[in-house]
């Protein structure tokens, strides 16, 4: 008998008594739609896969897990794009999917209580009756869970203004790997001892399960307006970012878009862009209408003083969704130009927006592959995506090359090398660009905290001194390698 299926059902028999038959996957067809996230260019089919539904359930799993040491990856809806949810060839998926309850709207308290599995776009939803709404949109909010959003510390359009996923959450609920139910955080506005919520907010699965999330909910903007802003030059509307920031105002949104995200997006959707433009600009403004006219007429002056070829305002509802609509699509419209893509994930001060984007330019010009940038401009947070074909040999390894030189520049001017997505396996080698030895032993040493068998998502964010060794990129610190014990690749 094959070796794997053997072990695999050995390892399924582990679990029998306290899940039902369908909640444990072990044949190839039903695990195979599990073997990758979004980022589908590497693959991997676990073990097993095991669907859980009470959190009594995903205590015993994961204590079964500890004592037989097998390493568990938590998946959510699978779109995350940095590799976080790969599973480990020797260990289980443990999907939240069936956690897909919204279990109560505070609209006294503005927060609401959710299962990880619930979507994030369903928050909203739900909050909407009662005039109140979930500020952090990813691109994908119509299909990713909040769960996973809080493992990645999601961003979206809004968190300029509103902030991150770890903004708007006050309480977690976790499952340690021994089996400990454990509260983090509170539903009032601060708790007392160590930041723990913050912790586990973007820890992407390495730490615990998250099982019950308390977000907090806003209320439904009285006005919004949107600004669509073209310019011949991308540094142009690069330096008019800094320049809006600069002069006082914080939009609830400040997207841009190059030529060629902005081509594709149009050809997708028909938002009524410019096809011309090098770049664009969406801004949009939320508030009061008194103070939004303030605001406004700040905004288009300074994109006029940048070089604004023109500014269109949406005059209603319908025209404001169409704007955005190109933006929030920019992803699948780039993949009906390329038969694959690496969308990347760097974060950089604002004031070097339009230099990273020429550098960026010059980096693609020396690998031979186009890039087309899509972006939250306003807080520095740059989506690279590289137009590659995987069946070209030698092409997907010049993409993730070049990527990693993308987010390394990123580093360079004071950024860090991801913003929302994640490290996962994808940025792994350039966590020791981003990071010294020894920040990398504190790393190891939370993580052995929470961890100590590291079965939680192994492999994944935090590299090894050993890795950094073999990409070249361990720090040195007076002339000396740290931990000269170790092997040298």
């Amino acid at each position: 008998m094959n070796l794997k299926l053997t072990q695999r059902q050995k390892t399924a028999e582990l679990f029998r008594d306290i899940l039902p038959a369908d909640s444990i996957l072990s044949l190839d067809e039903e695990l195979k739609p599990y073997e990758c996230d979004g980022m589908m260019a590497h693959n991997i089919v676990p073990l097993l896969v095991l669907l859980p539904e009470e959190i009594d359930q995903v205590s015993k799993v994961l204590r079964i897990c500890y004592d037989n040491e097998i390493p568990v990856v938590a998946r959510g809806a699978g779109t995350g794009l940095s590799g976080g949810a790969i599973p480990h060839e020797d260990g289980v998926i443990l999907s939240l999917a069936r956690f897909n309850k919204i279990l109560e709207i505070d609209s006294e308290n503005c927060t609401a209580r959710v299962q990880p599995g619930v979507r994030n776009l369903a928050i909203t939803e739900a909050a909407k009756p009662h005039g109140l709404y979930y500020a952090p949109d990813p691109s994908s909010q119509i299909a990713c869970t909040i769960g996973g959003n809080v493992a990645e510390n999601a961003g979206g359009v809004h968190c300029l203004k509103y902030g991150l996923t770890v903004n708007n959450i006050l309480e977690l609920t976790i499952v340690t790997i021994d089996g400990e139910t454990v509260k983090v955080g509170s539903g009032a506005l601060d708790s007392p001892g160590l930041d723990l919520l913050a912790l586990m907010t973007g820890s992407e699965g390495m730490l615990g399960v998250i099982i019950d999330i308390v977000v907090k909910l806003l209320p439904q903007p009285t006005d919004i307006k949107v600004l669509l802003t073209p310019f011949d030059s991308i540094e142009f509307a690069g330096n008019a970012v800094a320049d809006i920031i600069a002069a006082g105002v914080i939009p609830a949104g400040l997207e841009m878009m190059d030529n060629p995200s902005l081509v594709a997006a149009e050809d997708f959707v028909h938002a009524g862009y410019p096809t011309d433009a090098e770049a664009i600009l969406l801004c949009e403004l939320d508030g009061e209408a008194e103070d939004i006219a303030a605001d406004q007429e700040v905004v288009e002056a300074v994109l006029r003083k940048a070089g604004a070829k023109e500014i269109r305002v949406a005059e209603s509802v319908e025209e404001r969704l169409k704007f955005w609509a190109g933006r929030k699509a920019a992803f699948p419209a780039i993949g009906r130009i390329s038969p694959d893509y690496l969308c990347m994930d760097g974060t950089i001060p604002r004031k070097h927006l339009a230099q990273v984007l020429k550098d960026t330019h010059a980096l693609s010009e020396h690998y031979g592959l186009r890039v087309a940038n899509v972006f939250h401009a306003g807080d520095g947070n740059l989506h690279p995506l590289i137009l590659y074909n995987a069946s070209e040999p030698g092409e997907l390894e010049k993409a993730e090359e070049l990527g990693g030189k993308i987010l390394e520049t990123c580093v360079q001017y004071g950024g860090t090398i991801t913003g929302e997505h994640g490290v996962g396996i994808e940025k792994i080698n350039q966590m020791c660009v981003q990071f010294t030895s020894d920040e990398l032993e504190v790393f190891h040493a939370v993580k052995a905290a929470f961890d100590n068998k590291g079965l939680l998502n192994p492999g994944k964010a935090v590299p090894t001194l050993h890795r950094c060794a073999e990409f070249g990129a361990m720090h040195v610190h007076h002339g000396q390698l740290p931990h000269p014990e170790l092997e040298r690749f």
